[in-house]
Order: C-alpha cells, then structure tokens, then sequence
C-alpha cells in the first residue's frame, strides 16, 4: 500500500472534491460551503502562488477563520511548500521573531488588511477563481515540511515543532486504522490553528468527504459547541476536556445523542466528569488520546468503558496504548526500560516523530536521545504500565515537588481535593515562599468558603507535609489558547 502523503492525502482529497462537489466541505460562521467551492477556492491561491517569486518553501500563514485559511493549507501541500500559522491576535513581536527565525519571505493572509509590512503577502481573500489547479507539484519528497508549529519556549522564545509530509501521512494511516469516518458525518473543529489537534479536525474530515463545523473566534467557545452538536447533530467530535467541564452544569438539558465518537486531548481526562459526559453522550464512544505536538497530533488511545471500571490514576483515566507503529516506553533516568508498576518518564519513537525543533540544537540535544538504535522523544510525562500494557498518567515531571525532603506530586493532592468537593476544578502549585522554601498552593474554581473541613479530610488522607498552605478561590480558571487551564496565571496570583 502507498502511504506516501500524496496519495493518503493530497489524492484522497482531490477525489473527495470531485466525487462529492455539491456537499459540504466546511460550516464557517454558519455558512456553508461545498466541496466544489473548497476546490476553487484551494485553485485561486494554488494559481497564484505559481506565480509568485518566494524561494523559502516555509511559508507564513495568518490563521482566520474563514475558506481562504484552510483553501490556504492544501494550495501549499500541493506545491510542496510547509505552513507556519501566525495568530492574528499574538503580539506582533511575537509573530516578526518567528517570522525572523524561519527567514519567512511570503505570508498569505486573507485579513482585510494585513499587519505584515517588512515581507512579501498574499492576499487570499481578493484572489479570483478562474480555472483548476489541483495537481499536486511531482517529485516532493515526504521528508519535506508539512507545518511548524511554534510553541512557547522555556527561555520565552517561541520554539518551532518541525512535521513532516511523512510524520503526518503515517498519523493518518493509524487513525483511520482505529476510527471511520464517511461523508455522512458532521465533525467538530474547535481549535486554533496553532494547535496540532485543529489540523485531524479539518483533515480528517475531508479525507472522507465528511463535513467541517468550525467555531467562530467570537463566540464563547464552549456554549457555541453545545449548541452546535445539538443543532446540527455532530457526529464526531475532538475536544479539550476543559470543554465538558464548563458544559458539564448544562448536561441535563443537551441532546448529544447523534455523537458517534468522541475524543478528548490536551490535557488529563478525569474519570468523574467523563462519567458524566458518556450518560449525556449516550451513543457515542468515547476516548482519551494522548500526544504532543511532538509527535504528531496524538499516538494513543484509552476506550472508556461504561459498563465497567475504568483505568485511572489519581482520577485521570489511563492513557491507553500506542496507535499504530507508534513506539511508547516508558524509562528510568539511566533509560533502563521501568518494569509493570514502575513510576518513569514515557517516551515516544516511531514514523510520527518529529525531525526536532526548528534550529535548535541545544533543545534537540535535551529532547531526544538513541538507545539501541532508535530515536526517542521525552515527552516529560510522568507514567507507568500495568500488566495490561495500559499507560497510566501521573503528571508531568515538573508538576512534582520536594517538601522537606519528600517527593510529591501534585496530582494525587488535586485528586484527594476533588475527591471532598465533588465537581469543583482544583490546581495545585509549587512555590517558594519568602524564606526560599517550597509551599503548596492549591486554587478553587468556585466562591470562596470555609476551607477548614476540606484541610480535615485531606488530613486523613495524606501525611502533613502534603497539605496546602495557601488556598486561592477563582470564580473560572483562566485559559490559554490551547484550552487548558493556565497554570503560568495562576501561579502569578501567589503573592
């Protein structure tokens, strides 16, 4: 079988653009548009890049929510180019210092008007159609670029994940091992194009002639989906699991009946408020997956079960195992493979892998490493393996702390928490109080109460040193643009 990108990608979208031109292809700001209009749309800016003078074959992308964006993605596949997403709300510093790192020469943005004016830009949205242009360019390589994504760096400089054609072609090949998909469905997009959960939310779909439903930048993220699984009956949906814990107060009254799978990523799954969703999601299964960027969207799955118990760990479901031909192992500092049981950090090999960050041989060097001839990704997740070969998810190796002298992770404090106060979201955070020695602090999603009962109960369930000893009450845990709660904002209201 040929899994190269052209033919798992590129070809297979190309047919679904003449087998199916009168359905949809995208919902936009409830406006739809068709398969034959995706197609004209991809042919205008494919046109006119071939008429373009650019010589860097990265190439910057401004991510609106609109056609001319995703037509924007498969217009440059097509030419063997790479897309680099710019946000149009990150600070322009932030975007001219990614723009400097990759040498960008060519920016294509359908703004009405752009912010980019040291570099050469393409305005998608006032490009014509007048012929097709689909054939995708011979003689690429899958070795070539797909996308680079940046992410924040540690050092404050944004740091960019390289895909390949490769890496994104074998994603494809093992998750539509696992899930189909046909033109009959309606799926869910709600992320930012800057995070790589966006990109099997639109590819997915239109490898199968299926419909994308995206969400409107404006709306409020969260009742905007509800209503549209609801109103337009989504059969498939990808979401942050921050997602159904703002949802969950509303489950009673929602008809998720027409969900036929749905997945959650990005950051730990509780099994409580998955419970919860699978009684209102009662058609639908129902699966954690689990990823970096690094490796290509995600490269494992967990099926909850809801006839029986579930796999978890300090109430976050179990992580599952490897999709296919993807390598997870979990490690000991002196990379000896951990035995069943055995608290490690997981690390990722195989044809998902990135090649590494984009020019940056000092995070290359801290992130990957050989052992016995294959390349392995740390993912910084702290795990272990039952007897079953099922991942469990402990947290992340810098989400632990040493209270005099004890190694303690966070995540069995929040779990103790949420145990006593029911549906309420906690997060816990180290930090060192004035005298340089390191404290808990744990935040509340809710209305400050009277906390000394919850400091009983977790009494009777950890030594002392465990205990909290600042409490921080939040009305709505603030987001990043990823949907997960930010930890960096939090820890700011430590005073």
């Amino acid at each position: 079988m040929d899994n190269s990108f052209s033919s798992e990608v590129l070809l297979s979208v190309l047919d679904k653009i003449s087998r199916f031109p009168t359905r949809n292809a995208f919902c936009i700001d409830e406006e739809h548009y068709t398969y034959a209009q995706f197609g004209q749309c991809v042919s205008k800016v494919r046109s006119q890049l071939t008429k373009t003078n650019y010589s860097n074959t990265k190439v910057g992308l401004v991510i609106n929510d609109d056609l001319e964006t995703y037509a924007a993605i498969f217009a440059l596949w097509m030419e063997g180019d790479c897309y680099v997403p710019l946000h149009p709300d990150w600070p322009m510093e932030r975007c001219l210092d990614i723009c400097e790192q990759v040498e960008l020469d060519l920016v294509l943005d359908s703004s009405e008007k752009s912010r980019y004016e040291n570099v050469q830009v393409l305005k998608t949205s006032e490009l014509e159609y007048t012929v097709d242009c689909l054939e995708p360019k011979q003689g690429v390589s899958d070795d070539e670029l797909a996308y680079i994504l940046f992410t924040s760096g540690s050092t404050g400089k944004p740091k960019g994940v390289q895909l390949s054609r490769k890496n994104l072609a074998s994603f494809i090949d093992a998750f539509f091992d696992i899930y189909p998909m046909d033109e009959n469905d309606r799926c869910l997009q709600c992320f930012d194009l800057t995070f790589d959960l966006s990109i099997m939310s639109y590819l997915a779909p239109l490898l199968r002639g299926a419909c994308v439903y995206t969400v409107p930048p404006d709306e409020i993220k969260y009742t905007y989906i509800g209503s549209l699984i609801e109103d337009v009956q989504l059969t498939f949906a990808l979401m942050a699991p921050s997602t159904i814990k703002y949802l969950r107060p509303y489950f009673d009254e929602m008809d998720c009946t027409s969900l036929k799978h749905s997945l959650f990523c990005g950051e730990a799954l509780h099994e409580d408020v998955t419970k919860a969703w699978s009684e209102c999601a009662m058609n639908a299964v129902i699966d954690n997956v689990y990823g970096p960027t690094e490796d290509t969207i995600f490269c494992s799955t967990y099926r909850f079960n809801r006839a029986s118990n579930n796999k978890s760990h300090n109430g976050v479901l179990s992580i599952g195992k490897p999709m296919k031909n993807c390598g997870m192992v979990i490690f000991d500092e002196q990379h000896n493979e951990c035995a069943v049981g055995e608290m490690g950090e997981l690390c990722l090999s195989g044809p998902q892998l990135t090649m590494g960050y984009y020019k940056n041989d000092e995070k290359n060097k801290e992130s990957f490493f050989v052992k016995d001839g294959v390349r392995w990704y740390r993912s910084g997740d702290l795990c272990y393996k039952d007897k079953d070969g099922d991942i469990m998810y402990s947290g992340r190796l810098d989400h632990q702390a040493k209270i005099q002298g004890f190694r303690v992770e966070l995540g069995e404090i929040e779990f103790h928490a949420k145990k006593y106060l029911g549906d309420k979201n906690v997060v816990c955070i180290a930090f060192d109080n004035k005298d340089g020695l390191t404290e808990i602090a744990i935040f509340i999603e809710s209305e400050e109460f009277n906390t000394n009962e919850l400091i009983a109960y977790m009494n009777t369930k950890m030594p002392s040193y465990m205990i909290p000893k600042r409490f921080f009450f939040v009305p709505v845990f603030p987001l990043n643009a990823n949907d997960k709660t930010d930890k960096v904002k939090l820890k700011a209201m430590i005073q």
